[in-house]
């Protein structure tokens, strides 16, 4: 099993402050300091043409009204909020001369008895997370890492019943399980909208830290949205947050102040494995998406665009005459795509997707994954510096990309310079043209970007190489104190590149 959240660390607040006090007592020189009391005022009356009264006396109305809602949402919340049990069976190491004993001519002579006492032992390893309850008939969500191998699940409440939990499903790619318990009349959390949050939004984590510190409640804010490329799970969308989480918290709650789920707790970024400040949480929008679909279909099933894209950068922005970095670059359109069939091109770059501003490549991704196939989306694009709305009808997201042709796999790199080119030759020819790099200087400025041997050049400055001659008049013709823009193929993967100038 999986442990994601590990450790503590303890700050010893109170000898900073000690130190912090010492400090101020002390200069930096080797003088002895002399510490007076302060001076001592003497009270004068006020002259008789003025009137003195008592400043008001204003009640903290602000701070009381904010430690009621706390109060409010932490009641609600943490009976929602369960620990989860696993139990896995693990066999043991095998001794090394069970191979012997059970060799059938030494059992044929000596029987079975000597064997029989060299079976591998079975070890019961048990590991406990969080759950939030999030329908009174007891469908329960939690992380896909706290379950996952368990022969057995037990579900504990806070008033010390206990429930097995029965596995409905689980997503590896957004860590996520669903569990179901034979119960009713159950408290639960009511779905937060996790598209509306705003960084500075104060929230609360409700969880089970080290397995026994049930329902524990811990405030915070939000410190950003849209966490992704953290290498986590393939699909990430995080929220995170400067909220306590700690071992145990995995699968627990994070709440608004209005009492909504908006996230499911599932990882901390920690140089020491203990909290520091900067826990992650799936958003309630992923996390509910994939939850209906396990439960309706039993698998996830997630939409698909078609189309291979990348994140823009300042230069590609102004290549394409984008008036930022918002968006995505289209490389490539999957032949027979829901965006081939949307006509989607090359070089479109996507703006908004269903009315999400779109922030880069892997927000993008998750939105489309989260899409029930056969939705009809409306996408805002940037066709040479004009923006169009185009409708793509969105597909079922094949079990095998690795079979079309060609892939979706984003990758970001920046070409070309001092390049020896040739033709491509028949095994990786596409559409007859395209030459292919045979050697790349080291140290050129292509080299530096990441140009490699082997990549397929398609075009230059959106004008398409036809062959070797093509490519040495579209090169003469480069005004190279201007970035280059390059389409290349690197295997599956199509995808524009620039390079700038020494």
């Amino acid at each position: 099993m999986n442990t994601r959240i590990s450790q503590i660390a303890y700050t010893p607040l109170m000898c900073v402050v000690l130190i912090g006090i010492a400090a101020l007592l002390v200069q930096c020189s080797d003088q002895p300091v002399e510490i007076s009391p302060a001076p001592f005022v003497q009270e004068t009356p006020p002259p008789n043409d003025v009137t003195v009264t008592s400043a008001p006396i204003v009640p903290g109305t602000n701070l009381a009204a904010a430690n009621e809602t706390f109060i409010r949402v932490a009641k609600a919340a943490r009976p929602a909020v369960v620990t989860i049990v696993s139990v896995t069976t693990a066999s043991g190491n095998t001794p090394p001369t069970s191979q012997f004993f059970n060799d059938p001519f030494f059992r044929r002579f000596f029987g079975d008895e000597f064997g029989r006492h060299q079976q591998p032992q079975e070890r019961r390893q048990q590991g406990m997370g969080s759950g939030v309850i999030v329908s009174s008939n007891g469908y329960i969500l939690t992380n896909n890492h706290v379950i996952d191998q368990a022969d057995e699940i037990r579900v504990l409440f806070g008033d010390k019943r206990e429930f097995q939990g029965t596995l409905i499903g689980t997503d590896p790619k957004t860590d996520i399980a669903i569990l179901k318990i034979d119960a009713t009349d159950l408290p639960s959390l009511p779905w937060g909208n996790s598209d509306q949050l705003q960084v500075g939004e104060m929230v609360l984590a409700v969880g089970n830290p080290f397995g026994h510190l049930n329902q524990t409640v811990t405030m915070g804010i939000i410190s950003a949205v849209g966490r992704a490329n953290m290498g986590i799970v393939d699909y990430e969308d995080f929220i995170q947050t400067d909220a306590a989480i700690n071992p145990g918290n995995s699968g627990g709650a994070l709440v608004n102040l209005s009492g909504e789920l908006i996230g499911i707790n599932t990882a901390i970024f920690s140089r020491s494995g203990g909290y520091m400040g900067i826990g992650f949480a799936i958003p309630s929008r992923m996390a509910k998406a994939v939850m209906t679909s396990l439960i309706e279909h039993g698998e996830v099933i997630r939409g698909w665009l078609g189309v291979s894209i990348q994140d823009l950068n300042p230069t590609l922005a102004e290549q394409f005459s984008a008036p930022d970095t918002k968006g995505v670059l289209v490389g490539d359109v999957i032949e027979n795509s829901p965006a081939d069939e949307a006509e989607l091109q090359r070089g479109d770059i996507i703006r908004q997707y269903h009315g999400n501003v779109i922030d880069d490549a892997a927000h993008l991704r998750s939105l489309v994954a989260e899409t029930s196939p056969k939705t009809s989306v409306h996408l805002i694009i940037l066709r040479n510096g004009q923006s169009q709305t185009v409708v793509v009808n969105i597909g079922t997201l094949p079990k095998d990309l690795t079979a079309l042709s060609p892939t979706q796999r984003t990758q970001e790199t920046h070409p070309l310079s001092a390049i020896t080119v040739a033709p491509v030759p028949p095994e990786h020819t596409r559409g007859n043209i395209g030459v292919i790099v045979r050697d790349v200087t080291q140290g050129s400025p292509a080299q530096r970007a990441g140009l490699r041997q082997g990549d397929i050049l398609l075009e230059i400055n959106r004008e398409k190489i036809l062959d070797v001659l093509s490519f040495k008049q579209l090169a003469s013709r480069l005004d190279h104190q201007k970035p280059i823009l390059v389409l290349l193929r690197r295997g599956n993967t199509t995808l524009f590149m620039t390079i700038s100038p020494n």
